[in-house]
């Protein structure tokens, strides 16, 4: 019998859900397979799907029906937010100018970068030792002024929590366009826009069990954004193009189920993930928990061993049976800090030395025994390579 591996990369991606694809099937056959557009009874059929989604979305988020906008995905609906307000505030005579989080995702961080070459400016906003957001940074911002300020819910390398109901409220009192990447808060924690005034709010399939592929914007402003791919009028022209109709019905279903267990497996994951850092802590004394000074998501921990470094560690957990992640990127033949820790001040060499792990609704106490049992020995490993390659 083959060893069971205990997969702890749940904030990269998920498996996709048996409910989901049960839900999505029909729309793959022969019965609702039709153009959403079309008006014969295949492109009803499938149309009647996009709608009972986008009702199931908006009922789970706290939104309306018709301000649910389909796109391929967190990173195609980051760019629409960001570079949309941007063109839309241009286009209006308002600020072309747009303010992003220093620890944003790179679907963030690259959309405010495209702005500048569109002949904006962008600005980052910087944050603490905890990775919250310098609001007296914010404050600059807006006094400058911006067409839209974007602050992730919760950081996908890290977990860090950010105040975004006080953010939101913030930019509203300036009149400016808020927007959370709540790809890593939805499911975890409590988002609902009937309690936060989020301008727009993103969310992803495949990382709450449905498909890779598929995700949504939420906009509650139409006239605050502008396309930014085009073609015919489908989803108010805002993100044109025959919707992915399988998809939209699989996100539709994951994001009901996410919503109905929340409660329940944000305290199950806590659970696990707060016995996986008392572990860790226990068997590592000197490692050092990222994040740990403010709120954190559930599901994730960032953890540094010093005298080691991310990818030997990746390597040796693979191996072990462990999947996780690495908290850096590996550049030029070079171990280098992912640009979360660096904005938050982490020093370089527990930059290097961070592990990401990120629990599902499939892990059990077993995976942190997983973890427990291997790591001293990889530690030790690592550690006596490093020494010998003076790193």
């Amino acid at each position: 019998m083959s060893r069971r591996t205990a997969y702890l990369d749940n904030a990269a991606t998920t498996p996709v859900r048996p409910e989901v694809l049960e839900a999505m099937l029909p729309y793959l056959g022969r019965d609702a397979f039709g153009n959403p557009s079309s008006a014969h009874r295949f492109g009803r059929a499938a149309r009647a799907g996009i709608e009972e989604a986008k009702r199931t979305i908006a009922e789970a988020l706290g939104a309306e029906p018709n301000q649910v906008i389909f796109t391929s995905g967190g990173t195609e609906a980051d760019n629409l937010a960001v570079i949309g307000a941007a063109l839309a505030a241009r286009d209006r005579g308002g600020p072309f100018r747009v303010a992003v989080s220093a620890i944003e995702h790179k679907a963030v961080l690259a959309a405010a970068h495209a702005v500048t070459h569109l002949g904006g400016e962008e600005i980052i906003l910087p944050v603490g030792a905890s990775g919250l957001v310098e609001e007296g940074a914010l404050a600059d911002a807006l006094r400058r002024g911006v067409a839209i300020v974007s602050v992730m819910w919760v950081n996908n390398e890290v977990g860090v929590v950010q105040p975004v109901a006080r953010l939101a409220a913030r930019c509203r009192d300036a009149q400016v366009c808020f927007h959370s990447d709540a790809v890593q808060a939805f499911g975890k924690l409590p988002v609902s826009l009937a309690d936060v005034g989020c301008t727009f709010l993103t969310i992803s399939g495949h990382k709450i069990g449905a498909p890779k592929g598929i995700g949504a914007l939420v906009v509650r402003d139409r006239q605050a954004i502008e396309a930014i791919i085009h073609g015919g009028g489908q989803q108010f022209g805002i993100r044109p193009g025959t919707e992915n109709v399988p998809g939209i019905v699989g996100l539709g279903a994951a994001v009901g189920l996410a919503a109905r267990e929340q409660a329940a497996e944000a305290s199950r994951l806590r659970a696990l993930r707060d016995e996986l850092e008392r572990r860790v802590l226990a068997l590592v004394p000197d490692a050092v928990i990222n994040g740990w000074q403010t709120e954190r998501a559930p599901h994730v921990s960032n953890v540094s061993i010093p005298g080691t470094d991310s990818e030997a560690l990746l390597m040796h957990f693979d191996l072990a049976g462990v999947a996780c992640s690495s908290g850096s990127a590996c550049s030029t033949g070079s171990v280098e800090p992912s640009h979360v820790l660096t904005a938050m001040g982490v020093p370089r060499e527990l930059g290097v030395a961070a592990l990401r792990f990120s629990f599902g609704r499939d892990n059990t106490a077993e995976d942190v025994e997983a973890v427990a049992a291997a790591l001293p020995k990889i530690v030790e490993k690592v550690r006596a390579l490093s020494a010998v390659l003076h790193r």
